[in-house]
């Protein structure tokens, strides 16, 4: 009860009540809700301050920017989501404050597409090498399946292609990057899918910000490659992972591609089947399936895809 008071409470004021409208058109930061309320940067956080505090909204840190979302879960989740529904579309506060943040994405949207367009052509190169993507990704979704997932983590995210994949069929979905850059894409495509339940964040692989035996489904794509130690990352996904929860892994084949490690970082040039196999071993994984994407005829030296799925053993359910 006292929980659902101080919910109601900290929502009964107009901007914060506009903070939350705002707030289920995706994550934003406190500068960004400056910019559309209008307001100062002490009087907003002050708002924000109590929002958090009343268990509404959620604080994320990514370097030196905290994202704020809304809480989805409990009955702060279910005073959110009830009076954003009921906010009149028609007054004028709010398509005003909803034109300002049209300005605010469009701005994160170039800021996006500039990176891109400067380190596209690493990533083209890289990409004319393989098997096309297509490809990749229909094997992926073969191999996941078209079951409910309720909770997913893509580690490495990138510019969210993966989470953008499988996040229709997850009840939440999570991408984690090291990478501020991509994460501002990533972010970006989730908001252009309109898959606002998935989120991303800036994370440590080593040290995922999940608890033990939560997460049902694990995507690892193109990342392994590119760790001093594979195997770490490795167990740190079966100590999230659910029992019957499931990792897929998606990376190169061994090849000798000499100036992906030169230019591109690469640590190993590709990874063998039985190198997966001792790594979901050491961490209490059994690798169930395996299988690779050979690139077409015609491309000299290109690479193999391979893809893993692991599973930690134990009943589905049994957390």
């Amino acid at each position: 009860m006292e929980q659902l008071l101080a919910g109601l409470r900290a929502v009964g004021e107009r901007t914060r009540l506009r903070i939350l409208f705002l707030l289920t058109n995706g994550e934003l930061t406190v500068k960004e809700l400056t910019q559309i309320l209008n307001q100062s940067q002490p009087r907003v956080s002050r708002h924000v301050k109590l929002m958090a505090e009343a268990g509404i909204i959620e604080r994320y840190r990514e370097g030196a920017w905290v994202f704020l979302r809304l809480v989805e879960d409990g009955p702060s989740g279910a005073i959110a989501k009830f009076i954003s529904e009921i906010v009149p579309d028609g007054d004028e506060i709010v398509a005003a404050d909803l034109q300002r943040l049209g300005r605010i994405r469009d701005h994160r949207s170039n800021r996006a597409l500039a990176y891109f367009d400067q380190n596209a052509e690493q990533w083209d190169k890289i990409r004319s090498l393989h098997v096309a993507e297509i490809e990749v990704e229909k094997a992926m979704r073969h191999l996941v399946g078209d079951t409910r997932i309720d909770q997913l983590v893509d580690i490495g995210t990138g510019t969210g292609r993966v989470l953008e994949l499988f996040a229709p069929q997850a009840e939440r979905a999570v991408g984690l990057d090291a990478s501020h850059e991509m994460l501002a894409i990533a972010r970006q495509r989730m908001e252009e899918a309109g898959q606002r339940h998935a989120q991303v964040r800036h994370g440590d692989l080593y040290q995922l910000p999940f608890q033990a035996g939560t997460v049902d489904l694990v995507t690892i794509h193109q990342v392994l490659h590119f760790l001093d130690d594979p195997a770490s990352a490795l167990t740190e996904v079966a100590r999230v992972l659910a029992p019957g929860g499931r990792v897929l892994i998606v990376d190169f084949a061994p090849h000798e591609q000499e100036f992906l490690r030169e230019e591109q970082e690469h640590r190993y040039l590709g990874i063998k089947h039985e190198q997966i196999r001792r790594w979901s071993a050491g961490a209490g994984l059994e690798v169930t399936h395996h299988e690779s994407l050979h690139p077409e005829a015609d491309k000299q030296g290109g690479l193999t895809v391979s893809l893993w799925m692991a599973v930690r053993p134990g009943l589905k359910g049994n957390r």
